[in-house]
């Protein structure tokens, strides 16, 4: 069967008012260009002519302006799971402008093949190698594609022809077996390779294929300032104690670190540090920070769901792909980030936290409870089962009008069973071993600013007065965000109301 290439604006078409709609991808790697800038304007000319349209949108993770961008400012988005990290989506997700629902990264395809969700009727996936016998080579991220390829009724494809290099071998693709009796994922070590490198779709379901040429457009995360250069050392200087200690294997673990600046911040500081040995990553993203690593030859090898580098990063990776070969393998999201397979191999899962309370708990995905962010990523598939859990985030923001430490979180996504480690750039709380009371006066000590301190012991003395195993003074454990909102800094709250 001859595959026809065709428009942006024909592939649109194809789309109608209601379909389910996957899109290959994991953050901005890896996902479509063009056709979904094709589909907005659609979207836009039927809305003038008073035509409902809006699609139930199904991704690996984040995605770019082209998509989550385009499609909000259309406001063509029914239904939309499982992250989002774009802020016109998060304008719109908040205006309940569209039915968003935050869900674990790991739980999305397994969740689609139960039918949880209905059909997909259209799948658009970006590739950047393809054969006549529908076989194709899937580009720097790969997030849920495996099984978009298997259910979608109709496929569309992005050819991309910016990759001026081959990724041919980078890619395992693997689909894990549903229950009942289903077997373990037979990863053992994150160099395991156990599916295949190519995605074959059936050729009659394919509409027909794309052309882009456009990039990945991630900008680069900034330089790491005083700030999260401290939370990095905070994180290094612990793990390396943990070594010393024997806490550890003395072989060290493989990491898993989240997106951002923070996260790149942590990962440098591994890399100074002579104490942390060589090391193995297995994680869902991989940044700029882990390529210096490997061209350093502190990291060995990284299992990951997608490239997140930087354009010029990007470049650099191309110009040099073949060092990269044999160090890095991408996974699907599921498998990246399986629960499974991260208690097995005993990882180091670093995340950030928005807010975390003095017991523990951890809130990444709220402003002040109801504000959505981006969502809960992976970041729970990684703490719930990691060898250490470790959460960071600066101590103070806004110019220390607001805490980070609070006496409740205003929005749970991590609870104290699976936080094992609060590390702010004030210090490191090792909440192991420890009661609620322990972990509240141990992260008040180590972790809470200066100028949140003695408002953290008059609340905790308050609560204790309640008594209890945990103590909160319900009137006033969100005393602090109560203060944000009407004085607009934390630091004006009054306990002295409660008695």
């Amino acid at each position: 069967m001859s595959i026809p290439f065709i428009t942006a604006e024909e592939a649109a078409s194809y789309i109608k008012n209601g379909d389910n709609v996957g899109f290959s991808g994991f953050t901005a790697s890896g996902t479509p260009k063009v056709v979904t800038v094709a589909l907005a304007k659609r979207a836009r000319e039927l809305h003038e002519k008073g035509e409902p349209f809006k699609i139930n949108m199904f991704t690996g993770a984040s995605t770019n302006d082209h998509v989550d961008g385009e499609l909000s400012r259309a406001d063509a988005i029914a239904i939309r799971t499982p992250y989002q990290g774009h802020p016109d989506s998060r304008k719109l997700a908040n205006a309940n402008g569209m039915h968003y629902f935050d869900t674990h990264l790991s739980h999305v395809s397994q969740d689609l093949r139960y039918g949880f969700y209905g059909d997909i009727d259209v799948a658009i996936i970006e590739v950047t190698e393809m054969t006549p016998n529908g076989e194709f080579i899937l580009g720097a991220g790969l997030g849920m594609t495996p099984t978009l390829a298997m259910m979608a009724k109709k496929v569309i494809i992005e050819y991309s022809s910016y990759y001026k290099t081959s990724f041919r071998g980078f890619h395992d693709n693997y689909i894990s077996l549903d229950p009942p009796h289903r077997r373990e994922i037979p990863i053992y070590k994150p160099s395991d390779r156990i599916g295949s490198t190519v995605i074959k779709i059936d050729p009659e379901k394919i509409i027909g294929i794309v052309p882009s040429n456009a990039s990945e457009s991630i900008k680069p995360f900034t330089a790491p300032d005083e700030i999260t250069q401290k939370i990095g050392d905070n994180v290094c200087h612990f793990l390396a104690e943990q070594l010393r200690t024997g806490k550890m294997p003395k072989e060290f673990l493989p990491i898993q670190s989240g997106v951002g600046n923070v996260a790149n911040a942590v990962l440098y500081g591994l890399g100074e540090n002579p104490d942390i040995p060589q090391f193995e990553m297995y994680t869902e993203v991989i940044q700029d920070a882990v390529m210096h690593l490997m061209e350093e030859g502190k990291c060995k090898f990284a299992s990951t769901c997608a490239l997140t580098f930087s354009d010029d990063a990007m470049l650099h990776f191309m110009d040099n792909i073949d060092f990269f070969r044999d160090k890095i393998l991408m996974r699907p999201g599921e498998i990246s980030n399986h629960p499974e397979v991260v208690r097995r191999l005993g990882l180091i899962a670093m995340n950030t936290a928005l807010e975390a309370d003095i017991f523990g708990n951890v809130n990444s995905t709220h402003v002040l409870g109801t504000k959505m962010m981006n969502g809960i990523g992976g970041s729970a598939d990684f703490c719930r089962n990691a060898y250490l859990s470790i959460f960071s985030c600066p101590s103070v923001q806004k110019g220390g009008k607001i805490s980070a430490i609070v006496p409740m979180v205003s929005h749970v996504d991590h609870s104290e069973h699976s936080v094992k480690i609060l590390v702010t750039e004030q210090g490191v709380a090792d909440l192991r071993g420890k009661d609620p009371v322990q972990r509240a006066q141990t992260i008040i000590e180590n972790c809470a600013h200066p100028a949140y301190k003695e408002i953290l012991w008059d609340y905790l003395k308050l609560a204790q007065k309640t008594g209890g195993h945990t103590p909160h003074n319900l009137h006033a454990a969100f005393s602090l965000h109560e203060a944000l909102m009407e004085k607009g800094d934390m630091r004006e709250v009054d306990f002295s109301i409660y008695g």
